[in-house]
């Protein structure tokens, strides 16, 4: 039970100290002039202050930090001693991993940088660029020993950790292209992980999601639709950094799990901003247009197409999110013929989707 209420205490932190921390973002964007303008591939039609993203970044990093700091430092009093003791276990795991997480929250900042000078500049860097220091951050990660550990060979780990990050990175950095979509579908993914790595007892892990949950969360209301501030590209990259970092930083197969079927739970999680990411990109490359310039052919875009309003859109997307993670979190536990019964379930939900914009492309969407 503490447990459980240790993840509501940290949902709490993340979520009071972003939204504490998102006005004086915002009002610092709206002095400094940092804002994002409407344009022909843009869905607002007025400036919206950006540097929302480094409020979740904020509240992310100091709910993290101010308990690890706190955990360390009364560890010896007597009476919080008591009160920590189921979790006092944590921290030589901790102290062992802290070059992982020193490398972790470095690359994370680096990832920051480069998005927040974007959204000063006002315009993007070219992709050559933002791909170099991506993958630069990949190799901050490397040195802090992070990488998968299921390839033939440790070549093959490290570029698919790589390509995984970087893709997960990009993908709620396209996400982002209407009110509340990149954010909620974040905290969603990350409230499932938080769910399936604290029944595996990963506790750390699971404390991390649910702060980075927290933080989204507080985000969102300031976001949601008319949104009064934007997470802008420091905030969408960040939080797919993270996601694809954590994922990988994760195990999902356990000694009970019958098959090894559940390695592939981060891509059914995440199989949303993937979805999005690949048909936007698909679509690009059939009609000959750059792949890497904006438009407003998403997945959240077409569905408006279809006759929803912003705030539907959004929320199909959400309900799409939760209905293919939940799937996931009983895969650990699945026995083969339930495992496959579970992934043509998200499967047939995809299709389904696939099949709804297939019409919207026939009516002209």
């Amino acid at each position: 039970m503490l447990r459980i209420l240790t993840l509501f205490y940290l949902l709490g932190m993340g979520f009071l100290l972003s939204a504490v921390l998102v006005p004086v973002f915002r009002h610092l964007a709206l002095r400094r002039g940092i804002t994002d303008r409407p344009g022909r591939r843009k869905i607002h039609d007025s400036p919206k202050p950006l540097l929302g993203g480094l409020a979740i970044v904020s509240a992310f990093y100091l709910t993290i930090a101010l308990n690890l700091a706190g955990l360390f430092l009364f560890k010896d009093i007597p009476f919080v001693r008591e009160f920590l003791s189921p979790y006092l276990h944590l921290l030589p795991k901790i102290q062992a991993r802290f070059l992982e997480l020193f490398c972790i929250a470095g690359a994370g900042l680096l990832i920051v940088l480069l998005g927040l000078i974007d959204d000063i500049r006002g315009e993007a860097f070219p992709y050559q660029i933002k791909f170099l220091v991506q993958f630069l951050s990949v190799g901050i990660l490397f040195l802090g020993g992070v990488r998968t550990q299921f390839m033939p060979g440790q070549v093959l780990d490290y570029i698919v950790t790589a390509v995984w990050i970087v893709a997960i990175a990009n993908a709620f950095n396209l996400l982002d292209n209407m009110d509340g979509l990149s954010s909620g579908v974040a905290a969603i993914v990350s409230g499932l992980l938080a769910v399936i790595v604290f029944r595996q007892g990963q506790l750390f892990t699971a404390f991390i999601f649910v702060a980075l949950a927290g933080s989204l969360l507080g985000f969102l209301p300031y976001n949601w639709y008319p949104s009064k501030i934007f997470m802008g590209d420091a905030g969408s990259l960040f939080v797919g950094y993270m996601l694809g970092t954590l994922t990988i930083v994760s195990s999902y197969i356990t000694r009970e799990s019958p098959t090894s079927i559940p390695v592939i739970i981060p891509l059914l999680i995440l199989s949303v901003p993937i979805y999005d990411t690949l048909s936007v990109v698909y679509i690009r490359w059939r009609e000959h247009r750059p792949l890497f310039v904006g438009d407003k052919r998403h997945f959240s875009h077409r569905l408006v197409a279809l006759g929803m309003r912003q705030t539907q859109a959004v929320f199909f997307i959400y309900v799409v999110t939760l209905t293919v993670g939940v799937a996931a979190i009983l895969l650990p536990g699945a026995r083969p013929w339930e495992s496959w019964v579970l992934l043509s379930q998200a499967i047939l939900i995809l299709s389904i989707i696939t099949f709804l914009m297939h019409i919207n492309k026939q009516h002209g969407g």
